[in-house]
């Protein structure tokens, strides 16, 4: 296998930070919203929590996680009779995977922060089922709609849905 040449490495780094930053910004964006409208509910019991720095974190872990699925082509492989099935598939099986990797990822944190496996589950455990559970479809919600553009650029080839959003709108008859 040759070595890709310093131009092409860097402009294939170029690419996947800027596909990061995308996946990542759009993560962004929807656990802001999720987090404005929890904040919205608690402010009505008295709790007063909202934090921009959690979501970006969170979205830049997320948004890691799923180019790793991208990567190794999570659920791409898996015949299906249309494309559609395909987005809920594979949407699906992200959910599944991003959940994994955050249980894993606070385990780690638990550990790195002195609590003991059973303190890091008994916080899971504290959320309790209809919040998990809300949590996840909303997950899934949020994946849908990034899974379905993932598969239109990849279907259309790479950059030509990025050109066609960035260019003008044709007039209406």
């Amino acid at each position: 296998m040759t070595r890709p040449s310093m131009p092409e490495a860097r402009e294939r780094l170029r690419s996947e930070l800027r596909r990061f930053l995308l996946v990542s910004a759009y993560l962004y964006v929807c656990l802001v919203a999720l987090l404005l409208f929890k904040a919205a509910i608690l402010d009505g019991t008295g709790v007063r929590t909202f934090s921009l720095g959690f979501a970006a974190g969170k979205a830049l872990i997320l948004g890691k996680f799923v180019l790793i699925g991208e990567a190794a082509r999570l659920g791409a492989r898996q015949q299906t009779r249309t494309v559609l099935e395909l987005i809920l598939r594979r949407a699906a099986l992200f959910l599944v995977l991003l959940v994994g990797l955050t249980v894993i990822e606070e385990l780690l944190v638990g550990l790195v922060h002195g609590r003991s496996l059973a303190q890091t589950l008994a916080r899971f455990a504290a959320e309790g089922a209809p919040e998990i559970l809300a949590n996840c479809l909303l997950l899934l919600l949020i994946l849908v709609p990034l899974m379905a553009v993932l598969e239109a650029n990849r279907a259309l080839g790479e950059g030509s849905l990025r050109r066609f959003l960035m260019s003008p709108p044709k007039p209406l008859d």
